[in-house]
């Protein structure tokens, strides 16, 4: 309900509750009042002055007394407990977010081009932000079946609903609508019905088109928010000159429905007569169950059936608070695109294009430069490209910071691109976490018998960065991570 829409003069007097919950009626209660200020509660009878305490009145003042002496009685503690509100009946079928097929292919386009890692969590939720990013699968169960009208058309749970809106979802698939302006509208009215949510001008209650146009006008907007009855208390009329003319204007108009799947086509003066031919000739076979269904994000958020608009609602909200199920389609569709997973900060999951793995061999052999990068990361996990700089030319002559800051940046890229560094998408780096250690042994032979791997018996600086990308793949003493 727009409240916001509504003047605040409109709910002083409205109290939108059943009749069991209403306030009683106030009672006047005189013990205030003097005994010559006390008003009269009958014309023409004298009150009666008061003669001290009456018993009613000592009879409270001494039961309050043994309360705060013995406490409260349980039947006082069993009327002040509050009860619990009713929690709202979900319906019970099954619904799944999946990421929208075009937006998904180009977040993978977007990871391939950058080696940066991201958190599945925060893609998860990124996709869940906008409606146009995910897709909802609807599945039926045995409890709540599934109704779609037509191959491709609305899908509801309430097979009621779609019988009695189904050629207003339908009408333009079956007719061709004209619409043309009628003669002015005769006769003097002196008031107009208006829909205060919507400011729609619905025409006299006693105009033949009223009935028609108000239950039209909820089943299209107000269907999902509340019942027809509450949505009738926010109809008003208005007696002002402008509006009674805007209405017959309005009013005018005169659609003509022309059928489009027939050989002879059929014409209709009016969207009654059409109707009526709608559910003879097309309806019967029109609504049939379905076991699943996908529609957009966007349709979802503007399902016309309220049992299911409000279990869409209320399933994103939990998708959106925890998105494992999210994060497990995710997961799936990045492995199938070629990209590699990962955990990493207290296990959380991670995508990137490079298969991450820990830097295990032997450093003896290693450049000065890798090695201080590596001895870095591990002091200082999560530092940023800027840092890193900043802490390892701390101690270079002025003259040679900008050839260091180069040696430093083509290090860091190899380390990058070979997965023994990660670069995360917020700018910060990090090495890898090992999952198994090295067993000394292996960790000896390594050292004693590098040639065993193909490997040189020293790497120098140069000689490390003209290696081809690809090298190494696997090595003996350390144990290579698989994706999650």
């Amino acid at each position: 309900m727009a409240v916001s829409k509504l003047e605040v003069s409109d709910l002083l007097d409205l109290k939108l509750l059943p009749a069991w919950v209403k306030e009683p009626a106030a009672r006047a209660s005189y013990e205030r009042y003097g005994a010559e200020d006390r008003p009269e509660q009958t014309r023409g009878r004298r009150p009666r002055r008061s003669r001290g305490k009456s018993p009613n009145a000592e009879s409270s003042r001494r039961r309050r007394e043994r309360r705060l002496q013995n406490g409260p009685r349980k039947s006082d503690l069993r009327r002040k407990e509050p009860r619990a509100p009713a929690q709202p009946t979900s319906p019970a079928i099954a619904i799944r977010f999946l990421p929208n097929p075009a937006v998904f292919e180009n977040v993978v386009a977007q990871i391939k081009s950058e080696s940066l890692a991201y958190s599945l969590l925060a893609l998860a939720r990124l996709f869940l932000e906008k409606p146009g990013r995910y897709d909802v699968c609807l599945k039926a169960t045995a409890e709540r079946p599934l109704h779609r009208l037509g191959d491709n058309g609305m899908l509801a749970i309430d097979r009621d609903f779609l019988e009695r809106n189904a050629f207003r979802f339908a009408c333009e698939e079956f007719y061709k609508v004209d619409v043309t302006q009628s003669e002015p509208i005769k006769g003097n009215f002196s008031n107009v019905a208006r829909c205060r949510l919507s400011g729609t001008l619905l025409g006299p209650t006693n105009y033949h088109t009223y009935q028609p146009q108000l239950r039209a006008l909820y089943e299209q907007r107000f269907s999902r928010r509340m019942s027809f009855a509450e949505y009738v208390r926010h109809v008003e009329l208005v007696n002002e000159p402008a509006l009674i003319e805007r209405w017959k204007e309005e009013a005018r108009k005169i659609s003509t429905f022309t059928t489009l799947r027939e050989e002879v086509p059929a014409s209709f003066a009016s969207a009654a007569d059409a109707e009526r031919h709608f559910r003879s000739r097309y309806l019967p076979n029109l609504i049939r169950p379905v076991e699943e269904a996908t529609i957009g994000g966007v349709a979802s958020r503007r399902a016309p059936d309220r049992v299911l608009h409000r279990a869409i609602e209320e399933a994103w909200a939990r998708e959106m608070r925890s998105p494992s199920n999210l994060i497990q389609e995710l997961a799936a569709r990045f492995r199938q695109a070629g990209l590699h997973l990962f955990r990493h900060r207290r296990g959380m999951l991670f995508v990137s294009p490079t298969r991450v793995r820990p830097f295990l061999y032997d450093q003896a052999g290693v450049s000065p430069g890798v090695k201080a990068i590596l001895e870095t990361l591990a002091g200082r996990p999560g530092i940023r490209r800027k840092e890193l700089l900043e802490k390892l030319t701390e101690n270079v002559a002025p003259e040679e910071v900008e050839s260091r800051k180069l040696c430093v940046a083509s290090d860091l890229r190899w380390l990058i691109d070979e997965g023994y560094v990660i670069e995360f998408n917020d700018g910060s780096l990090d090495l890898p976490r090992a999952r198994n250690a090295p067993l000394p042994s292996e960790q000896a032979t390594a050292r004693n018998h590098p040639e065993a791997n193909g490997l040189p018996q020293k790497i120098s600086a140069p000689a490390l960065l003209a290696l081809p990308y690809s090298w190494p793949t696997t090595l003996n003493g350390g144990v290579e991570v698989p994706p999650s």
